[in-house]
């Protein structure tokens, strides 16, 4: 009877575990969105869709320091991103809540980290 109950047990938590959604170990799940200026002055968005936790993230398109920095952030993410004013994680930051925490215009960054 133990036998069967444990085995019972044993296929219930493997039909759970594969029922479980797929996701990147150490990915921060969902979107993150930015806004920055290209060289005619034309706004775009941009996006790190389920980015890398714990790993400083330059964003590529205002990396270089002449080029006007990112802004508007939007974190969809389910981490905490914290942001920062220079390329590499330097500089200020601010951190953004998970599941829609945002910034204004004014908020202006070159890098970020999530949880």
């Amino acid at each position: 009877m133990r036998l069967r109950h444990t085995a019972a047990l044993a296929v219930s938590a493997l039909a759970l575990t594969l029922s479980l959604p797929a996701s990147p170990a150490g990915a921060a799940t969902g979107p993150f969105t930015y806004v920055y200026t290209d060289q005619t002055g034309t706004p775009h968005v941009g996006l790190l869709p389920d980015p890398v936790s714990r790993v400083c993230i330059t964003l590529p398109e205002v990396a270089d320091p002449a080029v006007l920095p990112a802004h508007t952030p939007k974190n969809y993410t389910a981490s905490v991103a914290t942001l920062f004013t220079g390329a590499d994680c330097t500089g200020d930051y601010f951190t953004l809540r998970p599941n829609g925490g945002h910034g204004s215009e004014r908020l202006k960054v070159r890098s970020v980290v999530f949880a």
